[in-house]
């Protein structure tokens, strides 16, 4: 069911929510970057007769408000939180993948009914600093000068692999494209402007993170953080797992929120 509700910044904000049931664990997705709740269907059909689901469309994405002003981390949680706290449900697990995995971890911190985090192909490595400088030099001047020549030419080399499917790049390339660079940029922006190595001390539930092969996780790294972190491989797939290998992802997911229980 498709559902609205106003942000701390009036933006209205869209969900989709299936299988409400009060006595059940209570399962929130959350997109990266220029991503929408769609992105998590697959996962819906999957899980929906055990768990709750509800699949967020954050600010400016999705079919949430796209006259979003205020573009910062917090802001981001917040539209997180309008949702979880409109919930009965006494058990959550927040799911984020990429940009997100760091809003999930701050918007945890306020919430006492997420029990759990799982991230899904972020925050591998907490000590590995992308700053707001360097964000600008390496992807934001190429979104400003051909943003088509950058979703088509450069952003493959990072979130892409040889095995992810040719419909899936096709799929995400389109819906990147479907947004002006400002936008893109704007969307983009706060997650290299927060301390996610602060907000991490302050996590006090277990985290725990499906990541593809693509790139290493230094599990020593984040557990000087996270007081309880772990995670699984997902083989060959790039930067959106649950996209490229969807049967295989839900089964990873499956086994973590088994042993999360």
């Amino acid at each position: 069911m498709d559902k609205y509700i106003i942000s701390s910044d009036s933006s209205n904000i869209h969900y989709k929510e299936t299988a409400q049931n009060n006595d059940h664990i209570t399962l929130v997705f959350v997109h990266g970057w220029l991503g929408n709740s769609n992105w998590w269907n697959e996962q819906e059909k999957y899980f929906k007769q055990t768990y709750n689901i509800l699949q967020i469309d954050l600010g400016g994405h999705g079919k949430s408000d796209k006259s979003r002003k205020n573009w910062t981390s917090g802001q981001y949680t917040d539209d997180i939180k309008a949702v979880v706290n409109q919930l009965d449900s006494p058990e959550i697990i927040l799911v984020g993948h990429s940009m997100s995995g760091a809003y999930v971890v701050e918007a945890s911190i306020d919430l006492p009914q997420v029990k759990a985090i799982i991230l899904v192909d972020t925050l591998k490595d907490l000590d590995q600093e992308f700053t707001p400088e360097q964000a600008e030099q390496f992807m934001f001047s190429s979104y400003r000068q051909d943003f088509k020549s950058a979703v088509e030419n450069l952003l493959p080399q990072y979130l892409f692999v040889e095995k992810t499917p040719e419909h899936i790049k096709k799929q995400l390339q389109s819906e990147f494209l479907q947004n002006e660079s400002d936008l893109a940029i704007n969307a983009l922006r706060p997650l290299y402007e927060m301390d996610i190595r602060k907000l991490a001390k302050q996590v006090n539930i277990p985290v725990r993170a499906i990541n593809s092969d693509a790139s290493p996780t230094n599990i020593k790294n984040n557990r000087k953080y996270f007081k309880n972190y772990d995670y699984k491989i997902i083989a060959e797939t790039g930067h959106y797992p649950m996209l490229e290998k969807p049967a295989e992802f839900n089964q990873l997911l499956n086994e973590v929120i088994n042993e999360l229980k």
